[in-house]
């Protein structure tokens, strides 16, 4: 090896493990600011070009989470999610009920919004409740973390890996969505299941009267009805064959087309430092891919029986967990594209990438917003106490899914 070969090498190990841990040690950097830092080093050992380091970065997945983001922001900002709490409020006293609607809400709504933006809403909005209610936060809390994640599982825009896949697979919206939406719905139905149970004590009891109103705030009804016209707009458009990344950036700059909400609120809510993870990420990859992986590489890890589905399933949720999804699911792009099927192996790779996020608290972005929302709100949950949800669910929905598409 070569000492661009070993540069290349290094820095990707850091790169990941940086992004793994969410910091470097000694140095004040995120998870994106690591990724960029990692995009820089490979362009300055020769890896990549600047030119090619342009090339690498997937532009029609950057459009499409940017689309998307807009498309949430005008959601939030309208008073649309308020909207939703409200209505929950008014009809889902009893502590099931409640919790058959968190995880409905959340889980529709992140199968189409992207996960983690719905988290950030939805987890002020479930404290709320239960605060008006008086009841323990937590239960409805891990159901929102884990229903976000296990109801993403069902569309390209669910999440941000979907998202990445859906490009670079190119599985249609509608194909995807017919091989993974009744996995979505299964999990579902098992976050309810599993939050009853370990949570029993908390639903042995009725809920009190809610005390006050809460979701206090503007509502833009007419800047609602128009989101929500760009939201079904934009499912019609999906299952119609547009591309994912042109039907949202349509649909967010018609949305910027208003009177009521200034623009600045809407870039506020626009996960920058996201779309830089994404970003610094594709260089990282593109750059260690092409120093590193031959096709004799390539060839002996298809070799070792990736494109079997059980096993492939198996080494995607534990890198998953490893250095998150979005990084895992970049590492496989190059392993993926030379196996026999790379259709149904990326449908593997979404479904596993997603659900296995569900086993720790700390295994998906959607979980650590959910975790902060709560603290901030006083109403923390414990490593422990979402565990004992998140383990039996991931085990359980991971053989499902692997089973579902194994024998389709």
């Amino acid at each position: 090896m070569n000492f661009t070969d070993i540069a290349a090498l290094v820095i990707l190990i850091v790169t990941y493990g940086g992004v793994a841990i969410g910091r470097i040690p000694g140095l004040r950097l995120d998870r994106a600011g690591i990724a960029l830092l990692g995009a820089a080093a490979m362009i300055a050992v020769g890896a990549l070009s600047l030119d090619d380091a342009y090339q690498a970065i997937d532009w029609n997945t950057m459009t499409l989470l940017l689309g998307m983001m807009i498309v949430v922001a005008h959601l939030k900002v309208s008073g649309a999610f308020r909207a939703v709490g409200v209505l929950a409020m008014k009809h889902a006293h009893a502590p099931l009920v409640l919790l058959m609607a968190v995880t409905l809400m959340t889980g529709v709504l992140s199968a189409f919004l992207v996960n983690d933006a719905i988290c950030l809403v939805m987890a002020p909005i479930v404290v709320e409740i239960t605060r008006a209610l008086k009841l323990n936060p937590a239960p409805y809390l891990v159901a929102a973390a884990t229903a976000s994640n296990c109801g993403s599982v069902g569309t390209i825009t669910g999440n941000p890996q979907n998202m990445v896949i859906g490009v670079v697979s190119g599985v249609s919206y509608p194909a995807f969505s017919a091989a993974l939406a009744p996995v979505a719905a299964i999990s579902l139905v098992l976050v309810v299941v599993i939050v009853r149970i370990v949570y029993r004590a908390e639903f042995g009891r009725p809920a009190a009267e809610a005390d006050g109103a809460p979701f206090r705030g503007v509502v833009h009804k007419p800047q609602m009805a128009k989101a929500i016209f760009v939201c079904v707009a934009l499912g019609v458009a999906f299952f119609a064959g547009m591309a994912p990344a042109l039907a949202a950036l349509y649909g967010g700059a018609f949305l910027l087309l208003t009177r009521a909400i200034k623009p600045h609120r809407i870039y506020r809510e626009i996960d920058g430092p996201l779309l830089i993870l994404f970003a610094g990420l594709f260089v990282v990859v593109a750059g260690a891919e092409r120093v590193l992986l031959t096709p004799q590489t390539v060839k002996m890890v298809v070799a070792a029986g990736l494109g079997e589905v059980w096993r492939l399933s198996a080494v995607t949720a534990i890198a998953s967990n490893i250095v998150s999804n979005v990084p895992a699911v970049l590492a496989l792009r190059p392993f993926i594209a030379a196996l026999h099927d790379p259709a149904k192996a990326w449908l593997v790779v979404a479904m596993s990438s997603t659900l296995a996020g569900n086993f720790t608290l700390l295994g998906s972005v959607a979980n650590l917003i959910v975790a902060e929302q709560g603290a901030r709100a006083h109403a923390p949950i414990s490593f422990w106490a979402y565990f004992r949800v998140g383990a039996p669910l991931t085990l359980l929905t991971l053989f499902i899914g692997t089973a579902w598409l194994a024998y389709r």
